[in-house]
């Protein structure tokens, strides 16, 4: 199992040894060395392939069996072109073979309610919340499901930052809206393992905890810089150059810009009561 507590280790800062089954260590490798990756050779995915993928994905849990995650395939030019015009920070995606808009939809379970004859008696915040839910447990599945079969991903949460617009773009109805985007293809070159916060900071045994979180955060902050520095600090004009930059300025900075702040009106305007 060393393999495993290798991977936990670099990526946690924390090493854990467990007995699992061998025919699971692979996938467990493939999980805990997961990286994010934004160059695709210019190479084809096969649309039955694609189609797997999505089987795969929509296979997952899904709140009360509701299933309300579905998956856009984005492949007309013009749409696609209109959508990446909103992120013009990333313009490596013109080249993803596959461009994908993972959705909540509590539209159809309304829908149903109309045909049946019942009320539909929740139309409140969890509506909202469950779809939101659904459609995530979606994109991680598929995620997953793509990097088991050699395949690049990376989510694109920037597409809402102009909600409405992408959803004019795809022509979304009452009760549909994107919750992230997701470019695709087969790599170009190896990603790069993102370290991520200690086990303790996120894994909470029995009641929620946070003793000795900024020490944790700053210990984190400095772990992450040897292996990963910043080529960039954030907004130097309005917050100067910082001597250190870490995880926590860089994540501070980056929610010190006001960002989506349209996005509660673009849901209630898709229909939904956020009460």
């Amino acid at each position: 199992m060393s393999g495993l507590g290798d991977l936990i280790e670099r990526r946690f800062g924390e090493r854990v040894e467990a007995d699992v089954p061998p025919e699971t260590d692979a996938i467990l490798q493939r999980m805990l060395s997961r990286s994010v990756r934004r160059a695709f050779l210019e190479k084809p995915v096969e649309p039955a392939l694609l189609r797997m993928l999505c089987a795969a994905a929509l296979a997952s849990p899904t709140k009360s069996d509701l299933q309300q995650g579905d998956i856009l395939i984005v492949d007309d030019p013009a749409r696609r072109a209109a959508i990446f015009a909103t992120i013009p920070d990333h313009p490596w995606l013109a080249a993803a073979p596959v461009f994908l808009v993972f959705l909540g939809n509590n539209r159809r379970q309304r829908q149903i309610h109309a045909w049946r004859g019942k009320p539909f008696a929740n139309d409140h915040l969890d509506a909202f919340f469950n779809a939101a839910v659904d459609g995530a447990i979606v994109l991680a599945s598929f995620v997953a499901a793509a990097e088991a079969v050699g395949l690049g991903c990376c989510p694109i949460s920037q597409i809402r930052n102009q909600a409405r617009l992408v959803s004019d773009t795809l022509e979304l109805p009452a009760h549909v809206f994107p919750i992230a985007g997701l470019a695709m293809g087969w790599p170009a070159r190896p990603g790069e393992l993102s370290l991520r916060l200690p086990l303790d900071v996120r894994v909470h045994q029995d009641r929620f905890g946070e003793t000795g979180l900024s020490d944790r955060i700053d210990a984190y902050d400095r772990r992450r810089a040897t292996v990963q520095p910043y080529r960039r600090q954030r907004d130097e004009a309005r917050f100067g150059h910082a001597p250190f930059y870490g995880w926590s300025e860089d994540k501070a900075r980056q929610y010190a810009r006001v960002e989506r702040d349209t996005f509660g009106d673009y849901v209630r305007a898709q229909g939904f009561t956020l009460e």
